[in-house]
């Protein structure tokens, strides 16, 4: 039976092979784990494994993950990703329990997420999450609305901004998937160009995952995020916890 450390070994030396492919150094791409739905043994199997970065999309199940996680002890510290929508009534526990956040596309939450963040807390860093697609049910900030926002976002105090997001919807082939990330790569230069004050740690483009994460390197993403290639295939409850 193949075990987590297998398939993260697995997971990293695709990343390997595509950072070589583009003519990237092979750590110019981190690999966010998407714990989502697993329990904390995975959590801690994968850690032990060397993995440090984790994905999350349901708040309270990962805050009770993280709870979890950090009773159980390891030999280094975990950085915890949200990658999940962020309602209203939950930007405090994101604030208090994240270190990242993948998904803003609105200055409100961004609000929020500054005012609650707690002061003995380094600064939470922050992607802006753009909707390259177009498609009016999906989660993000138009591209030609990006700026804007990110602007906005850099000059709140407790937030750092990092970077953009996006969730292209799947394709068939590479050569769709390459086209429709290097929009989004696109919009992350033209951010990093015309950004200004408070883009000084302007460095992430969080984008690919397990089906798709060669042409996202290609397109020159910095950190994928992997859920199935690592954990396995997903068992969703009947209704998705918060």
């Amino acid at each position: 039976m193949t075990t987590i450390a297998d398939k993260l070994q697995s997971v990293r030396a695709r990343i390997a092979q595509a950072c070589a492919a583009a003519g990237r150094p092979a750590d110019a791409v981190a690999l966010l784990a998407v714990s989502k739905t697993f329990g904390p043994q995975a959590v801690h199997a994968a850690a032990l494994a060397g993995q440090c970065c984790f994905g999350e999309n349901y708040i309270q199940e990962a805050v009770d993950k993280i709870t979890q996680v950090a009773a159980m002890g390891l030999p280094q510290p975990l950085q915890w990703h949200c990658i999940g929508p962020v309602q209203s009534n939950k930007t405090r526990l994101v604030a208090e329990h994240f270190d990242w956040v993948h998904t803003l596309d609105r200055l409100k939450t961004a609000q929020r997420l500054s005012d609650q963040r707690p002061a003995d807390l380094p600064p939470l860093q922050v992607c802006i999450q753009v909707n390259v697609d177009g498609g009016a049910s999906k989660a993000g900030v138009p591209p030609e609305e990006a700026l804007e926002l990110a602007r906005a976002v850099a000059q709140l105090p407790r937030l750092c901004l990092r970077g953009v997001m996006s969730i292209p919807d799947e394709l068939p082939d590479a050569a769709q998937q390459l086209a429709v990330h290097l929009r989004v790569r696109q919009v992350f230069d033209a951010l990093r160009a015309q950004g200004g004050a408070g883009f000084g740690a302007f460095d992430t483009l969080s984008l690919g995952m397990t089906g798709d994460l060669e042409a996202a390197v290609a397109a020159g993403s910095t950190m994928v995020r992997v859920g199935s290639g690592i954990f396995g295939a997903r068992h969703y409850p009947a209704v998705p916890p918060a």
